[in-house]
């Protein structure tokens, strides 16, 4: 069985795809089989993994069918997409905006088999993987739900402005309001809280830093710290770059990538423990 994580926090632009992303990208460079889940509808951890993708392979990917299709043909297997070794994405598109009303058609009298139809669907392909990972979009909708009952951890993506750490305490609070709806049937918890810096060197910063260890407990933050890299933002232009190819190997990449294996160790010993 595979162990599922959704990233999320209800303030927009905080860095959970790139860091969703970043991080299944090095769980499977430490060998572990993962699958990243897009349910945002607007697809920007597809469009930074497609990029990636065509770096190490040098073509152009195409999709028999979207999303949307495979959910209502409940099959979908046949568009998880191999991106480099151990990692696959299934994609998200624009028409994945249609999902709540193919849901709430298809289950007219049932909140709960609403929520619970994607964790069903993910039963049949999980089996593949060691771990699963969902990116959403930062609204309280049906995506969300959807991830959320159908992991065993969620990951608070923070970043240090007032607006996230809002947005921070908000998706906790539902997170708990979720697991009380449905106890007998979840079994998630929060893994821990990964601070994203605005500014490295900001007082503003160090402040929210504050307030956040005093609001959730300085043992709930990662130790490890995402520091505001200009690397990160190419990496939404060009893709995800190998650090292992000699002709892409400079300062900058070395230090995002030690990094981010140094956050997916920790996500793995707090999951650990």
């Amino acid at each position: 069985m595979s162990t599922k994580i959704t990233f999320g926090n209800f303030k927009g632009g905080t860095g959970k795809t790139t860091n969703s992303a970043l991080i299944s990208y090095h769980l499977a460079r430490k060998g572990y089989k993962t699958l990243l889940i897009d349910l945002d509808p607007q697809a920007n951890a597809t469009s930074l993994l497609l990029k990636t993708a065509q770096n190490e392979k040098k073509e152009t990917i195409s999709f028999p069918k979207t999303l949307m299709t495979a959910i209502s043909e409940e099959n979908l297997s046949q568009i998880i997409t191999p991106i480099v070794k151990n990692l696959s994405l299934l994609p998200g598109f624009a028409d994945f905006t249609s999902y709540p009303l193919f849901i709430e058609k298809k289950f007219p009298d049932s909140q709960k088999d609403r929520i619970f139809f994607l964790k069903k669907l993910i039963t049949t392909i999980e089996k593949q993987y060691d771990f699963i990972i969902f990116d959403v979009p930062p609204t309280l909708s049906i995506y969300t739900d959807s991830s959320m009952v159908a992991s065993d951890y969620i990951v608070i993506v923070l970043q240090t402005q007032e607006r996230s750490l809002v947005g921070a305490e908000a998706f906790i609070q539902y997170t708990q309001e979720l697991y009380d709806t449905y106890s007998s049937e979840v079994n998630f918890d929060i893994v821990g809280i990964l601070p994203v810096l605005l500014k490295n060197t900001s007082p503003v910063d160090q402040t929210i830093l504050e307030q956040s260890k005093e609001k959730f407990g300085s043992e709930n933050l990662f130790k490890n710290v995402v520091r505001n890299m200009e690397r990160v933002k190419r990496y939404d232009l060009i893709g995800i770059t190998n650090p292992d190819e000699s002709h892409k190997r400079d300062m900058h990449d070395l230090r995002l990538h030690e990094l981010y294996s140094k956050i997916t160790d920790e996500l793995l010993t707090r999951m650990n423990k």
